[in-house]
């Protein structure tokens, strides 16, 4: 097998793969060419101070840290004029049907700019066909806990690699690490409105973030007839759309907070911990 080309870190700026760039910056893994990380524009303001702080920690170590996009999700949900990529968002029908809409923000917003920045880097974006033997390493923060969720890569030009794995890390071992170096308080990455958010999080975010929290409530009332180029278009959608699961305007959902037994992890562009993992096609953005 050739060697890669280039060596890459998805970086999602959760607990697993801040570890991973931590890691390659303390070189105790090889050195890696960039971390990617992909941004919705709607994460949390503290995953972009952490991810600036992580940038500062990369520089010094020589690994340039990047930010791709394909647009602001929250914008592009209530845009008209802008293809609809779905958003889990819970449904309740008009005869009170509960279901959920296809999870499609993942493979559009994640994925997909992450592998364009690949092609470009590599000298083949797309159309361009990569050729046989070019290739890049991508390293993503699975630790021993996700197992399940180590997978190859869908395409030729990259091809996945986990180091936790092969360190035989857990979830718990790497925020032991990010605490020894002060990075105790990394901040699970996720979307500010991301319908999987617990109580916990919701509670937190009402308590201690009230401009995201009105952020998120306005973007809740916006999308309960669904997508706004449908509605637009005059063709609305059946039922209505919420983004917490018990499917009342989240200004009213009594928050009913639990105790977490773990650290769940956030969401990263190969690791939602929600449903199974979501492969995107290769140049298309699709999502299978």
């Amino acid at each position: 097998m050739t060697a890669p080309t280039h060596r890459y870190l998805s970086l999602g700026a959760g607990v697993q793969s801040s570890t991973l760039l931590l890691l390659s910056a303390h070189s105790r893994i090889p050195p890696f060419d960039a971390a990617v990380f992909a941004d919705t524009s709607w994460e949390p303001r503290a995953v972009y101070q952490h991810l600036d702080r992580l940038t500062g920690i990369a520089e010094r170590a020589g690994i340039e840290v990047v930010r791709v996009s394909t647009g602001h999700i929250r914008a592009d949900a209530l845009d008209p004029k802008h293809r609809f990529a779905s958003m889990p968002l819970f449904t309740l029908g008009p005869n009170g049907e509960r279901g959920m809409a296809r999870r499609q923000c993942t493979g559009e917003y994640k994925i997909k700019p992450i592998k364009a920045e690949v092609r470009r880097r590599l000298g083949y974006p797309h159309p361009a066909r990569v050729p046989a033997g070019i290739w890049a390493e991508m390293a993503i923060g699975i630790s021993l806990d996700e197992i399940s969720r180590a997978r190859d890569a869908d395409v030729a030009y990259m091809r996945n690699v986990f180091p936790l794995l092969d360190l035989g890390w857990r979830r718990d071992d790497c925020i032991r690490y990010l605490d020894e170096h002060g990075l105790g308080d990394t901040p699970k990455s996720s979307c500010v409105g991301c319908p999987f958010h617990d109580d916990g999080f919701w509670a937190d975010l009402k308590a201690n973030s009230p401009h995201e929290w009105a952020d998120a409530v306005a973007f809740d009332h916006a999308i309960r007839d669904g997508s706004a180029r449908a509605n637009a278009e005059g063709h609305p959608l059946r039922g209505q759309f919420f983004l917490h699961r018990r499917r009342v305007p989240l200004d009213e959902v009594v928050l009913r907070p639990r105790p977490q037994l773990a650290d769940a992890p956030g969401c990263g562009p190969w690791t939602c911990p929600h449903d199974a993992p979501v492969r995107a096609g290769a140049d298309r953005g699709e999502v299978a």
